[in-house]
């Protein structure tokens, strides 16, 4: 509906054309008061001459004004030419030029229930109602995204086609990232360049195009991206008081106190303002569908709370952990872990020498949970180790003063970090994120990590250390030792991987000569540091519960056997062939669905991995509240679903003053036809 306080007029002449132009209706009304002067007229008959001299008797210049259409349709015509002439217009919600790119979010958060749709079922209908409004001429694609972008469609006018194909749009389980969905439509719109760089040669002419972005807004700014002839539209999704309860962590290991005792522990984090009460069940595969345990978890507002379930004696199975939320966002409701059956993880230590290391490694407790092989640093640059270390071969690694070969060369892919957990001792790996600082001496312990399972049960208040190197750890990354000078041990993610670096060497060479730089393998926390390691990042642990991976990250397969193939059967019940890759190793990317994988060699069930969200950023629906993203400079503020414009009128009321016009044509001609 349009309000009338909505008109604006824009007048379309000076001041002295309207005034000659508004004397014509007064002018037309005046020739209605004139009278006809009757020139003298012989006839033959004295009737019709009587007629005649009455007429001459009331001959005058003006005459009473009497009712005529024909002049009510002259002064119509009139005002609508005049209504035409002053520019009117009113302001219309329509789509706004001929080249249109929809991108839709069908990223996790999107599967926010925001009263009855989805936001992506949402996200949908309004482009549809967008792609009902083109013209004629008129063309569009669309693209969707989550932490990837897929061009559904091509350019088309064909508005059938769009549709169909937008409706082929689903949900996925995947974090957000726009990044990749603009430089495909910069590709569209800036031919011939990238958008990350301005300077390239355009090789055709430039295709400018609107982009109509909707997403609930759940990713980083988008930063050294150039928009070039893209015009960016942002149409924000999601309800202001949306509020969430989510499942950010689960895990099982084995009690350190009882060994053939199970634990599960599993963190809820609140994203809104009130405290919540979460009633959270544990289900095991073999159960059949009773829960194993269930508890109430008191969740603060904007906090976190935990939850550790004892299971007793479990070898192997599923975990289900379920969160009775009854929230708007119920992908992060549910979590999974494998319990796998026990079995030797597969340890490389690279050392020049190290003999408190070694002995600590070759421990019964040690070999308990680990194959332990050691070589020296030449090993590196063998071509055999660098493919077995990138196929994953092994669980973890550890460089004991020096570096794996890491290179740039695409014809040499497996000269990379390895697919492995790794543990560096006086040095760094060689990636970015990771720095160490100047050597410093005798820097004094303060404060570990004990809540991390590295550091369980290890006490360093008694241990010396000569020369140290404080650590600067990527993103993300969490120090464990800390110490007057800085942190001496930290770790960090890498993919499905983990590496640890401690900053500081056990026994160093200095002028051909070994020297001491700690004491700590003379005291009692150090073989349980190294069983921690050996559990929590060689293999014990994994044998337990394996790693978790994110929806869409890729994971590296481990085979039991020189099998040129594995199969993993997906948690809908699939069954995909994994071959080798290019450096010898299996890995599997096709992680879209959270649930349980199985990894089978020659039919035979190895092992078993999670997927789980685990993603803060995607379990905190509520929209941006400042209700704008950054592209590039560009700060893209949200918008209703379609755009206002002024709508004009004037060819509206110069056509119906041409249908006036023929109207009085037709009875003036009829009148005197008559």
């Amino acid at each position: 509906m349009i309000s009338f306080w909505s008109w604006q007029w824009n007048s379309l002449l000076s001041w002295w054309q309207w005034g000659v132009l508004m004397a014509l209706p007064p002018a037309v009304i005046l020739l209605y008061f004139l009278k006809l002067k009757r020139q003298p007229l012989q006839v033959p008959s004295t009737y019709l001459w009587r007629k005649s001299i009455e007429d001459l008797h009331v001959n005058s210049l003006w005459q009473r004004l009497r009712q005529n259409l024909l002049l009510y349709l002259q002064l119509l015509l009139l005002g609508m030419l005049i209504l035409a002439l002053l520019g009117p217009s009113w302001n219309a919600r329509r789509l706004l030029g001929d080249r249109f790119i929809f991108m839709v979010d069908a990223s996790a958060s999107m599967g926010s229930l925001d009263e009855e749709k989805t936001r992506l079922e949402t996200a949908k209908q309004r482009v549809g109602e967008l792609i009902d409004e083109m013209r004629s001429g008129d063309v569009a694609m669309i693209v969707s995204f989550s932490d990837q972008a897929r061009i559904v469609q091509h350019f088309t006018d064909n508005r059938r086609l769009l549709k169909e194909r937008l409706e082929a749009v689903g949900q996925t389980a995947r974090p957000t990232s726009i990044d990749e969905a603009l430089r495909a439509a910069s590709g569209s719109a800036n031919p011939g360049r990238t958008a990350s760089d301005p300077s390239d040669v355009q090789v055709a002419d430039a295709l400018p195009a609107t982009v109509y972005i909707f997403s609930d807004g759940k990713f980083e700014d988008v930063s050294g991206f150039s928009l070039g002839n893209l015009q960016p539209e942002y149409r924000p999704l999601g309800a202001d008081d949306a509020s969430n309860v989510g499942v950010v962590a689960f895990d099982a290991r084995r009690n350190e106190e009882y060994p053939d005792q199970l634990q599960a522990f599993a963190r809820l984090q609140n994203f809104g303002e009130e405290d919540r009460t979460v009633e959270v069940e544990l289900y095991l595969d073999s159960t059949g569908g009773q829960p194993l345990d269930v508890k109430a978890v008191q969740v603060p507002a904007e906090g976190a709370a935990g939850v550790e379930f004892r299971l007793g004696n479990i070898e192997q199975g599923v975990l289900r952990l379920v969160a009775k939320t009854e929230d708007a966002f119920r992908l992060d409701d549910e979590a999974w872990a494998a319990v796998n059956p026990p079995r030797q993880g597969r340890v490389l230590l690279v050392t020049p020498g190290n003999e408190a290391l070694q002995m600590a490694l070759l421990t019964e407790d040690a070999e308990a949970l680990a194959d332990v092989s050691v070589a020296p640093p030449s090993i590196l640059k063998d071509e055999q180790h660098q493919r077995d270390a990138a196929a994953g071969k092994y669980h973890l690694i550890i460089y004991d003063r020096c570096q794996p070969v890491v290179g740039d060369d695409p014809e040499r892919p497996w000269e990379a970090m390895p697919e492995a957990n790794t543990l560096f001792i006086g040095t760094v790996p060689p990636i970015a994120g990771w720095k160490s600082g100047d050597v410093v001496s005798v820097p004094q312990i303060i404060d570990t990590n004990r809540a991390h399972p590295l550091m369980h049960l290890v006490e360093l208040g008694n241990v010396m250390i000569v020369e140290g190197t404080p650590l600067e750890s990527p993103p993300g990354g969490t120090p464990l030792i800390d110490s007057t000078q800085g942190s001496l041990f930290s770790i960090a993610a890498r993919g499905a991987h983990e590496d640890a670096v401690l900053g500081f060497e056990i026994v160093g060479q200095r002028e051909g000569q070994t020297y001491v730089n700690t004491n700590w393998p003379l005291r009692l926390s150090f073989p349980v540091f190294v069983l921690n390691v050996l559990q929590y990042s060689g293999g014990g642990e994994r044998s337990l519960a394996t790693a978790h991976v994110q929806p869409g990250q890729t994971i590296p397969l481990l085979a039991g056997g020189s099998v040129e193939r594995l199969n993993v059967r997906t948690p809908q019940g699939q069954t995909l062939e994994v071959p080798r890759n290019g450096i010898g190793g299996f890995t599997f990317s096709r992680t879209d669905t959270p649930g349980i994988y199985e990894v089978l060699e020659d039919d035979k069930l190895q092992y078993r991995f999670a997927v789980n969200l685990f993603s803060p950023n995607e379990s905190d629906i509520r929209p941006r509240p400042e209700n704008t993203i950054k592209i590039g400079y560009v700060e893209v503020e949200g918008k209703p679903a379609t755009e206002a414009a002024r709508a004009k009128a004037w060819k509206l009321f110069l056509g119906l003053a041409l249908v006036v016009l023929l109207v009085e044509w037709y009875i003036y001609n009829r009148r005197v036809y008559l």
